[in-house]
């Protein structure tokens, strides 16, 4: 995560002689290589063998993923490197005769030896599947926790339209955000060099292996060894050995165990553990290592102990870490019975019941959230003000100005227009349609559509030149909820969709913008670049929509924590915590949790603190500009680390933080040249090998109910964690106190 970059404007005579061929951004200007073959032949029989297979493989794995408890997110860089050797071999065997020669419609099998620009559209399409469509949320809330009727044809063109909607923005941003030097979206460095790596001519070293060796060598161990935690020992997944010390003690289970209290000493030994939520360790540069690792343990060691054991929010009714929803007895909520027959809040039923409580801990992420916020705003402002103001009275107010790579893109014809206003206005006349056809299903009004849009198109271009040049993204999540809250309440899914429309075509449309941009750098031709980057979005959400339907059909009470049996690893942490959002923000409504009517209604105060936290940095800076310490305090990622918990727990991030250490700061500092060679290597090859056989013992155990009843495959062994410590709360499997 780059915190500060370097742009040569240049003055002197000798600059003006090669300012066309320097880029403005000294790391781009190390890293891009400079050249353009347009030669290369680009939409061959293998790209489109690869790319298709590389979208249909990741959107199948990652939505099947999607449900677990440790749900392994398959990045784009597993295909990156996987498709080389196959890429290859391909150019070697496949026959090269060519048919229809000299017509227009001439077509080979194999025209020549595999290319960096086969590749990099391979890589496009694997972009496509590498993550989820996060309104399969909205599908699974409705389906599985709400028990509504919810159709496969709507259900498939919310999550099509919330994905394409983006490409909307992406275009009429794309002259900001793409084609200015500039604008550099530092991410794109990291697969711009290990492109470069994977093409290389280079010899095998020594009594070493080459890269492809490496990662298959990787693979086949990663595959073998998730035997063990994946089936015949579980306990590998959270090893959390302090609940053994006292058993039958709730405060020492509390402190040991890694999935359901604060972690200490807790790891895991086992890859998707290490990866779930926070994205490979081995891709995380140390600065951003160490914000996040301060960050979990002064929430998680400071802040959560402190405020649970003085009973803040009466905090010892519920669990020390938890997303349920509780009742003021310390009981779970059942919140079908405060949902009326036309999927409204039932006043009358919630009067009876009583207020929905939250963990303290669940609170406060809220908080944290709220302070990220405004950190991320104030941290822009204090310390990259002056840079992007400058790089955007650069990119904007001198046109005729570009660095080379603009330049080189010039031979090549650009996407019209009025393409990208045909998908934006089909798609929001397909939304307002969708909308209105299925109300009683989505709940969201026209008017809601438009609104969503509007803040979308809104914060599009300030939040993309953040992200372009800081590489920081803040989201729009907890706006959205907000906002529809207050103006239209009680309808959990028009909450929902509002927040999809509204958060997620902006993160797309940036995603896209990021697409674009390494194309740019990698001199791919920008239609064939959009063509890719439309048939792989397509592709992919069928894939995601036709794999969610299948487990919804195949595992029964998919999701159902009361139904399902406690070692379950279908317990869908991510859909928990979004359905729990959809009855705090939609259902009830915001009004009622954290404004007048509510509970928590103080919470809002980590809005200012996280405004403030940021200015106590700069101000430090400036009052000691000697320690170069203080620029690497970033509020934004420190606030915001323990963002995802719930549904991440303690041995996500302690197994994540060591493991992100070793990597980016011991292996790195002492070991340089083996990293720059193999660090993103072994990360794709973990991935692809926990991913396959994760798969494998689905589908030929899991799916048969062929399992292993051993005291090794009882999880972590820490019962009590759960248990509240308040005197006179009754709640079962637990002493009473």
């Amino acid at each position: 995560m780059a915190s500060s970059f370097e742009v040569d404007c240049g003055s002197d005579s000798e600059k003006e002689k090669t300012e066309n061929e320097e880029c403005p951004v000294k790391q781009v200007e190390l890293t891009v290589p400079k050249t353009d073959d347009p030669n290369m032949q680009i939409l061959t029989f293998r790209m489109w063998v690869l790319g298709v297979l590389s979208c249909v493989l990741l959107s199948f794995v990652n939505q099947f993923f999607w449900y677990r408890t440790q749900p392994l997110l398959v990045t784009s860089v597993s295909a990156q490197i996987a498709v080389v050797p196959i890429g290859h071999f391909m150019a070697r065997t496949l026959p090269t005769r060519v048919f229809f020669k000299d017509t227009k419609f001439e077509f080979s099998l194999n025209r020549g030896p595999f290319n960096i620009k086969e590749h990099v559209l391979i890589t496009i399409f694997a972009n496509s599947g590498a993550g989820t469509v996060y309104a399969t949320h909205i599908l699974s809330a409705v389906k599985l926790m709400y028990k509504r009727k919810l159709d496969f044809l709507p259900a498939l063109l919310v999550m099509l339209t919330t994905q394409v909607l983006g490409f909307g923005w992406a275009g009429l941003f794309r002259k900001f955000l793409v084609e200015p030097g500039e604008m550099w979206w530092p991410s794109n460095l990291v697969q711009v060099s290990l492109f470069s790596a994977l093409h290389e001519k280079g010899k095998r070293p020594k009594g070493g292996t080459t890269r492809t060796q490496f990662f298959l060598l990787v693979l086949v161990s990663g595959l073998a060894y998730y035997v063990f935690p994946g089936y015949m020992f579980s306990m590998l997944t959270s090893f959390s050995w302090i609940c053994w010390v006292a058993p039958k003690s709730i405060l020492v289970q509390q402190l040991g165990s890694g999935l359901k209290g604060l972690g200490i000493a807790s790891f895991g030994f086992d890859w998707s553990t290490i990866s779930s939520y926070l994205g490979s360790p081995l891709a995380s540069p140390w600065f951003a290592t160490a914000n996040i690792a301060v960050g979990f343990f002064l929430i998680m060691y400071v802040m959560t102990p402190i405020s649970y054991w003085f009973n803040a929010y009466h905090a010892k009714t519920f669990p020390i870490f938890s997303s349920k929803l509780f009742m003021g007895n310390g009981s779970r909520y059942d919140i079908s019975t405060i949902v009326d027959s036309d999927f409204h809040l039932d006043r009358h039923a919630y009067s009876i019941n009583g207020p929905v409580h939250l963990s303290t801990f669940f609170a406060m992420t809220y908080g944290l959230g709220f302070a990220a916020l405004s950190a991320t705003i104030v941290h822009v402002l204090l310390f990259h003000g002056r840079e992007i103001w400058n790089q955007s009275k650069m990119a904007f107010g001198n046109s005729k100005k570009v660095d080379i790579h603009t330049r080189l893109m010039r031979r090549y014809k650009s996407v019209p227009m009025w393409w990208f206003y045909i998908i934006l206005v089909v798609n929001i006349a397909l939304i307002i349609f969708i909308c209105e056809h299925y109300k009683e299903s989505l709940q969201l009004p026209w008017w809601g559509v438009l609104l969503a849009c509007a803040i979308s198109i809104f914060f599009t271009l300030p939040i993309g030149i953040i992200n372009a040049t800081t590489n920081q993204q803040p989201g729009l999540n907890i706006i959205t909820e907000y906002i529809i809250g207050y103006m239209y309440p009680e309808r959990p899914v028009a909450n929902m969709c509002f927040k999809v429309y509204g958060y997620i075509s902006m993160t797309q449309a940036l995603t896209f913008l990021q697409d674009f941009k390494l194309g740019h750098y990698m001199k791919i031709p920008p239609r064939t670049m959009f063509m890719a980057q439309v048939v792989g979005t397509v592709l992919s959400v069928f894939i995601y929509t036709i794999t969610a339907w299948w487990l919804m059909r195949t595992i029964p009470n998919l999701c159902d924590t009361n139904m399902l049996p406690p070692d379950s690893p279908w317990t869908c942490p991510m859909d928990n915590v979004f359905f729990d959002a959809s009855v705090i923000w939609g259902l009830l409504g915001p009004r009622r949790i954290f404004g007048d009517l509510g509970e928590y209604s103080k919470v809002n105060f980590f809005f200012l603190g996280g405004a403030i936290a940021p200015f106590l940095v700069w101000l430090a800076h400036k009052a000691f500009p000697g320690q170069k310490w203080i620029t690497l305090i970033h509020m934004p990622v420190l606030l915001s680390a323990t963002s995802i918990m719930p549904p991440a727990t303690a041995v996500n991030f302690t197994s994540w933080i060591l493991l992100a250490f070793l990597s980016g700061f011991v292996v790195y500092r002492y070991r340089q040249q083996w990293w720059k060679r193999c660090n993103y290597v072994l990360s794709g090859g973990l991935d692809a090998g926990t991913a396959f056989m994760t798969i494998l013992l689905f589908l030929a155990l899991n799916n048969n109910n062929i399992s292993l009843n051993w005291w090794g495959n009882n999880l972590e062994g820490c019962p009590l964690a759960t248990c509240p410590t308040e005197k006179g709360i009754v709640v079962k499997g637990c002493p009473i106190h």
